[in-house]
């Protein structure tokens, strides 16, 4: 899953991503409101963690407009503030939620995990596709009545694109969007290299599933024909 942290804290926002990203979601960071709203509303996050406190722009606001504008993705916010005001403000404008700073690590971790689950559109802890099991939570990959194996996180994260949206083509500019982030320094052919690792742990696993590529579109999983 992708999240944005909208945090101007260099500091914490560096923690907060180093924490996020040892426990598989993919990070987008900003460092003020206008860009928290930029990014946001581009619909490519599965949730936000916004600060009420931001320069150009304030949290509160940014939410705001981005209900207005019918953007319902989940949104968690932080802030140093902990009046009772400030939180019904808050939560008026659409939050999903509210934590007050300092927090502890594992509540942050549990707050998201129970946002993402609160979401309009349920999201299973295992996707299915052909006989293959992808588990979300220890990123096991899995034949039925077969062997299995753990994949690496962005191994993961692009495998669980694909299988979100199965025989739809993923572009390798959404792969490098979802997985490496906006602002990632990578190479596109990094997208190669880790669909040939996918490949090659699919067929020995016995997979009845391939990754198939549209020549300079992206690629989708499909079905092996003589399987179908």
């Amino acid at each position: 899953m992708k999240l944005l942290i909208a945090e101007d804290e260099r500091e914490l926002s560096a923690a907060l991503c180093a924490i996020l990203r040892h426990n598989n979601y993919s990070v987008d960071a900003v460092y003020d409101g206008q860009d928290a709203l930029d990014y946001a509303a581009s619909g490519d996050y599965d949730g936000v963690i916004l600060d009420i406190m931001l320069p150009r722009r304030d949290g509160v606001s940014v939410l705001t407009e981005l209900r207005k504008r019918g953007i319902d993705v989940p949104v968690l916010l932080l802030t140093a503030k902990s009046d009772v005001a400030d939180r019904i403000t808050g939560l008026d404008a659409g939050a999903d939620d509210y934590l007050t700073k300092p927090f502890d690590t594992g509540e942050l971790l549990a707050r998201i995990r129970a946002m993402m689950r609160r979401r309009s559109q349920y999201v299973p802890g295992e996707l299915k596709y052909g006989n293959i099991r992808l588990n979300r939570e220890t990123l096991e990959l899995s034949v039925e009545g077969g062997s299995s194996c753990r994949l690496g996180n962005r191994e993961f994260q692009m495998l669980e694109l694909m299988m979100s949206n199965p025989q739809r083509i993923v572009s390798t500019e959404q792969f490098m969007s979802h997985v490496w982030g906006y602002d990632s320094e990578a190479e596109i052919g990094v997208v190669w290299v880790y669909i040939s690792h996918l490949r090659k742990k699919l067929a020995a696993l016995g997979a009845n599933v391939e990754i198939k590529a549209q020549r300079g579109v992206g690629y989708c999983l499909e079905i092996k024909p003589e399987q179908a």
